[in-house]
């Protein structure tokens, strides 16, 4: 009896981390939509952003984004896509791999990004309460 209900709790532990995702995710697109990004396309930004701000100018091979955003690679093709006719970023050939995609942050996009992520953070901060950050500083 005691296995299942350490089965039963791993199983609501599991869900309750779903739910949380999920409700973090709709309150991010809802507050995110005002200036024209989803959670996802904001977190593209973010990433792009963040490597850019630690080495100058920065791009990613598409697979190597959608490892880092946990979207698959056509989803991410299309959610970039958008962001490009957007404005946001560029893609261009891969210099190593000329089969490859490489996508980079554009001035509009560095200052949607700086615009919106402390709207993005407070979101975080307000539906994360008390979570412990694990992976360190970002």
């Amino acid at each position: 009896m005691a296995a299942k209900k350490s089965e039963r709790a791993l199983v609501d532990e599991w869900r309750d981390v779903l739910a949380l995702h999920a409700r973090t995710i709709c309150e991010l697109d809802r507050e995110l939509h005002q200036h024209g990004l989803g959670a996802s396309d904001f977190e593209v930004l973010d990433v792009l952003a963040e490597d850019t701000s630690e080495g100058g100018d920065c791009s990613f091979r598409v697979q190597e984004l959608a490892s880092r955003v946990h979207l698959s690679q056509s989803a991410l093709s299309r959610l970039v896509a958008r962001l490009e006719k957007d404005g946001l970023v560029t893609r261009g050939m891969c210099p190593e791999d000329r089969r490859g995609v490489r996508v980079a942050l554009t001035e509009a996009g560095r200052a949607r990004h700086a615009e919106v992520r402390p709207l993005q953070r407070a979101v975080l901060s307000r539906m994360l309460p008390g979570t412990i950050q694990t992976r360190g500083p970002r």
